[in-house]
């Protein structure tokens, strides 16, 4: 059974068809067919402040045939929109993006090349570009990307394909994966009494107060994307922001990459900016670890890790974005750099096992000790 509706499915048929008819129209007239797609980069991203969410401009770039160095990519573009718009006209089940990559992969009769080569550099940024054109998800385009994450806690899903219903509070030591879908017409959020979202960076860190009960004892969803999320738990997160109405808190490692994951979660991010409206959960608080943890929880000088030059070159990088250019994080940042140091989030074993679940969290959460 295919994962997006009926409606979605001729709407987007449409409009892959209405893409190729303006090909052949052009080809027809002996114009050089192209395609116009907005540009997926840096110069083309900005940072709305009333929906603090990163998002696309409106630059556009034409990607032509008669171009030799744009004609291969005109063809797999050409090739992964036509190949969608057969996987949706015969209803098939949902496939994963490798997927789709075996079945358009192929030598090119009378040349000694590939229709694709490569994935990650060739595949699934054509995809993402398909996205971008028609303006859908490519989890309504019937793809699916692989998710990482796992979860438990007070809510019950129910699976629209199969009509199972999940409860995560029954999942054990392991947790619940994150379904590879997680539109409307997928899963259904049956119940949920949790009082607060989760979200731990580390698995590890996640399994440690999994197993200790910690969503049992402080009635809250505990999520993790096991370091940087995939889309399914970005997508699944904005679905909690915006329906379940509680609260978002992030527990991240004190370090850069730490606090871009955060941002991710929150903000979206520069290469998916098409993706944030739709996955960015401008609620979200950053719990910790923070510089100010340091002193508070006294956190033994074993546990601090020396910036390196790539830390520092990071923070430089990421205190120019807009999205962190709030005072409080650029107080964070500057105190970091001063500091000289990082600590992890599972470092906080050191002062006792059961200290991040009996102390820090429920503190920093009861004295509202985050940044936004």
């Amino acid at each position: 059974m295919a994962t997006t509706t009926n409606e979605n499915r001729e709407s987007i048929i449409k409009s892959l068809k209405g893409t190729g008819n303006t090909i052949l129209d052009e080809l027809n007239k002996g114009d050089n067919p192209s395609v116009s797609i907005p540009l997926r980069t840096l110069s083309n991203v900005y940072f709305d402040d009333s929906d603090q969410l990163i998002k696309l401009g409106n630059k556009k770039q034409k990607r032509a045939f008669f171009n030799a160095g744009q004609s291969k990519k005109f063809m797999q573009t050409m090739l992964m929109a036509a190949q969608i718009k057969e996987l949706l006209e015969q209803n098939q089940p949902a496939l994963s993006t490798r997927q789709l990559y075996y079945i358009l992969k192929h030598s090119i009769p009378g040349l000694k090349e590939n229709t694709f080569d490569d994935q990650s550099t060739e595949s699934d940024p054509v995809i993402e570009d398909i996205e971008v054109m028609i303006d859908y998800l490519r989890e309504q385009l019937n793809l699916v990307a692989v998710p990482k994450g796992v979860m438990s806690g007070p809510i019950t899903i129910k699976d629209m394909k199969t009509d199972d219903v999940i409860d995560y509070t029954k999942m054990g030591t392991a947790g619940g994966a994150v379904p590879p879908s997680v539109e409307k017409d997928v899963l259904q959020i049956k119940d949920c009494s949790a009082d607060y979202v989760l979200v731990v960076e580390k698995f590890a860190v996640w399994n440690l107060l999994n197993q200790q009960k910690y969503w049992k004892k402080n009635n809250c969803i505990l999520l993790t994307g096991k370091g940087q999320p995939a889309r399914a738990e970005r997508r699944l997160l904005a679905r909690f922001g915006k329906e379940l109405k509680i609260p978002i808190y992030c527990f991240c490692d004190m370090d850069v990459y730490g606090y871009y994951i955060y941002s991710v979660y929150k903000q979206g991010s520069i290469n998916l900016a098409f993706f944030s409206e739709k996955a960015g959960t401008p609620q979200a608080k950053y719990l910790g670890f923070a510089i100010d943890d340091v002193k508070r929880f006294d956190i033994p000088r074993s546990s601090w890790i020396k910036l390196d030059k790539h830390d520092i070159k990071r923070l430089s990088e990421v205190s120019k974005y807009d999205w962190f250019k709030k005072k409080e994080w650029q107080d964070e940042l500057k105190k970091i750099k001063e500091f000289g140091y990082k600590i992890e989030s599972d470092a906080l074993v050191a002062k006792k096992i059961e200290f991040t679940a009996k102390e820090y969290l429920p503190h920093k959460i009861e004295n509202k000790l985050f940044l936004d």
